[in-house]
């Protein structure tokens, strides 16, 4: 008999919002992979896969990965059963509709478990960014990601909630608070750990 499988769990909310930390706390816990886009891509170059090396150039200038690149990284990267098993965190895709449905075709019959939105607000989220004290965090620069997330990532919080799949937690409070309620909001769809 095999071992019970992980929750699958996308993680959606505004750049900012604790997306990356909430996701390694949530890997760490379950024991599974926390899998940013980012990450995978740069994973993909390391080891010479084509998909990867073309998104790690968008990535390198500061563009957006083409959705063709992303979807052939990402499905690449669950081609092996190691990385699904055990459940997974995604942060960072799917970004659009379309990715979402490529999703649904690539993880087949058993889908995602359960997508949760981090909300935090937009001043929240600006402040937080603009404290980094990276570069490229100009406010010019976060308030334009910020209106390409309302206008491609944000519809998927009603694709996802069409689809009965979607829990908003409260991206406010400490690292562990917030843990807490995504904890929660994972055990009331998918069981405790």
């Amino acid at each position: 008999m095999s071992a019970r499988r992980g929750p699958r769990i996308v993680l959606l909310g505004k750049q900012g919002s604790g997306k990356g930390t909430q996701g390694v706390r949530l890997a760490r816990h379950y024991g599974m992979q926390h899998l940013s886009t980012g990450q995978m891509f740069r994973d993909s170059a390391e080891v010479g896969v084509r998909a990867g090396l073309e998104a790690k150039e968008y990535m390198d200038r500061g563009e957006l990965v083409p959705d063709d690149l992303v979807i052939a990284v990402v499905e690449e990267r669950f081609g092996n059963p190691g990385e699904v098993h055990p459940g997974f965190v995604l942060d960072g895709f799917p970004r659009t509709r379309q990715q979402a449905l490529e999703l649904d075709r690539i993880l087949g019959e058993h889908g995602l478990d359960i997508v949760i939105d981090l909300e935090v607000p937009s001043d929240v989220v600006v402040e937080r960014m603009r404290s980094r004290g990276r570069e490229d965090d100009t406010e010019e620069s976060i308030r334009r990601r910020l209106a390409l997330y309302e206008s491609e990532t944000k519809p998927l919080v009603d694709f996802y909630r069409d689809r009965s799949l979607l829990v908003t937690v409260d991206g406010l409070g400490s690292e562990e608070d917030v843990e807490r309620a995504l904890l929660a909001a994972i055990a009331s769809r998918f069981g405790a750990p």
